[in-house]
């Protein structure tokens, strides 16, 4: 019959299910709750967490997540053409590396304008 061959993917959902509410319950009851300074500072968005929704932050927060987000997507792009090198041919391979030349320059000039530090960020919005 065609829903038996589905039985075994169900058991094992309700498996994974299980498991997965049978961990979390565990590690809540069992985990250390010290709330110490370390844990309520502010950590990567710079703000503190338990604030008000509403206030505003600074803008360099907001230039280095687009600048991740940049690089990230040129790690993306690399797998598929990775993978696909023998079927795109040297088109598929000029293109790529126009791609990454772009990419490059674009780093050179954040590290040149010192962008890629912290700190230095809030100088130039």
């Amino acid at each position: 019959m065609y829903l038996d061959d589905y039985f075994f993917i169900l058991i094992f959902i309700l498996f994974c299910l299980f498991l997965t509410i049978l961990l979390l319950v565990i590690s809540f009851c069992f985990s250390i709750k010290n709330n110490d300074f370390e844990k309520l500072s502010a950590y990567e968005c710079g703000f503190s967490a338990f604030d008000d929704a509403k206030k505003t932050f600074d803008i360099h927060f907001y230039i280095i997540a687009i600048l991740f987000l940049i690089f990230d997507i040129e790690i993306i792009f690399l797998f598929p053409w990775a993978v696909s090198l023998n079927v795109i041919g040297l088109f598929g391979y000029f293109s790529m590396l126009i791609f990454l030349i772009i990419l490059i320059l674009g780093f050179f000039f954040e590290w040149n304008r010192d962008l890629l530090n912290w700190s230095n960020s809030i100088k130039y919005v």
